[in-house]
């Protein structure tokens, strides 16, 4: 297990959009370590998914995962089964959003309401260049849109509405989680993820 060094809001690599990975950079032993040194990283730091920009290397690759380390962080949010997007595009099913709260693991101790699409269907290859097509909804499509705006340049600090919603986590946990956990777990029932 290898845990590679988070890169934080401010490096550039952040801001650049990846470039897509080829099938035959995806099959070879180095990419197949860093994919799981990228996964080992996004576990150990309790993370509901990662992208490769966000431990500094610009390759169109993310993982999402919500399991046990991370329920004890995000107790409401759906199981997600680990799941590896190479070259991942997604497209929105509907104009329906709902309101979120998020944080971000380059963005430490910081958290913002913004905006996600309910529905998304992604296209990308697993990690052994097997086509993808994954329709996700409620906290799952809002996780795969997280993480695809990381490979896009984009930061979730850029889609936040309103600057004054931005608390720190135990200022978010002392005024808002209660509430925020209401709403969201009312929203998960609905959706059904």
């Amino acid at each position: 297990m290898t845990v590679l060094p988070i890169t934080y809001i401010g490096d550039p690599v952040l801001r650049t959009p990846t470039r897509p990975v080829t099938r035959d950079e995806l099959a070879d032993a180095a990419m197949q370590r860093f994919i799981d040194d990228l996964i080992d990283t996004m576990r150990d730091a309790a993370g509901a998914g990662i992208a490769a920009n966000q431990v500094g290397r610009s390759v169109r690759i993310c993982a999402v995962e919500v399991g046990e380390a991370t329920t004890r962080r995000y107790p409401y949010k759906p199981p997600i089964p680990l799941t590896v997007l190479v070259n991942p595009t997604l497209e929105y099913l509907g104009d329906d959003t709902y309101a979120n709260n998020e944080g971000c693991l380059s963005v430490p101790d910081l958290r913002g309401d913004l905006r996600r699409h309910i529905r998304v269907v992604a296209t990308a290859w697993d990690r052994h260049g097997n086509d993808l097509l994954t329709k996700v909804a409620g906290l799952t499509a809002g996780t795969y849109q997280h993480e695809v705006d990381h490979l896009d340049g984009i930061i979730f600090v850029d889609r936040v509405e309103d600057t004054r919603s931005f608390s720190t986590w135990d200022e978010f946990d002392r005024h808002h989680r209660s509430h925020f956990v209401e709403r969201i777990t009312k929203f998960v029932d609905d959706i059904g993820s």
